[in-house]
């Protein structure tokens, strides 16, 4: 007798399952799959077509992703994502334009300020209902015991990665930046042991460099604990602990507002654990 599948009612369930599933997912509803969850505002108000085009995939695989997870079909499931959305008293989106409209005879400057200011408000406080306690001192706890802990960054992340670097000079806290301007890192990386612990951080498109680097330090026995922005991204599959971000953008840029703000965290209490131990 098969076993009865339960249907994900909810957000949170259906993306267990999907989490549960991913390595065993075809490639194109893998695709799928990391898109909704990287996008799941976009698949609560979208239409088949827009939503298929930006996953970049045909709509008839939406469909099978729906019934593969048990839906009769992708309305069905477009319902449990604009589910996730009741209770909002406001969108984001609302809050935008009515600060576009509240500009009024503001300058255009002023406008793309308020605009950041909107998205950053929006990751901060996204990220705040999403932060996992137990999650969060699982790594402080990691990261406090570490000898020395590797920093690991390219492009758009590495200012985080460099403000990390400063802090924990100012707290003490030995740490080693992957910066080699002779790109020597995979040398300097080699010397890690089992006793230190690293961040790496990155987000689509992934940095090449960091995830190899992260590969690297977690096939040496480094617990690596990382910030990203999806359970699909290469960095999470190796981690010890990581942190899923999902910057707001404003005009298509993201900015590090939420980002910044787990990286102080993390910064912080490192040292306060140290100080405790």
């Amino acid at each position: 007798m098969n076993a009865v599948r339960t249907l994900p009612g909810d957000y949170d369930s259906l993306r267990a399952q999907v989490l549960q599933q991913r390595d065993a997912l075809p490639r194109r509803l893998a695709q799928v799959a990391a898109y909704a969850l990287d996008n799941p505002d976009e698949i609560a108000f979208g239409t088949a077509a827009s939503i298929a085009a930006s996953a970049g995939v045909q709509p008839s695989t939406l469909i099978r992703f729906a019934k593969h997870l048990g839906y009769d079909g992708f309305t069905s499931l477009q319902a449990v994502f604009r589910e996730r959305l009741r209770g909002r008293t406001l969108s984001y989106e609302d809050r935008l334009t009515a600060l576009r409209e509240g500009a009024g005879g503001a300058s255009e400057s002023r406008a793309i300020f308020d605009g950041f200011v909107a998205a950053a408000s929006r990751s901060l406080d996204a990220m705040a209902r999403a932060i996992d306690d137990a999650l969060l001192d699982r790594a402080v706890g990691v990261l406090a015991g570490a000898e020395t802990i590797h920093l690991l960054a390219r492009r758009r992340s590495y200012p985080v990665a460099s403000y990390m670097a400063y802090a924990f000079g100012k707290l003490k806290i030995r740490s080693q930046l992957a910066e080699s301007s002779a790109g020597l890192d995979p040398e300097m990386l080699s010397f890690a042991t089992p006793r230190d612990a690293a961040i790496a951080i990155s987000f689509s498109p992934y940095a090449p460099g960091t995830v190899d680097a992260a590969r690297l330090l977690s096939q040496q026995g480094v617990p690596v604990v990382a910030i990203t922005d999806s359970a699909f991204s290469p960095l999470a599959q190796t981690a010890y602990a990581w942190f899923e971000v999902a910057e707001a953008d404003h005009a298509g840029f993201r900015s590090l507002s939420a980002t910044m703000a787990l990286a102080m965290t993390l910064a912080v209490a490192v040292a306060e654990a140290r100080r405790l131990a």
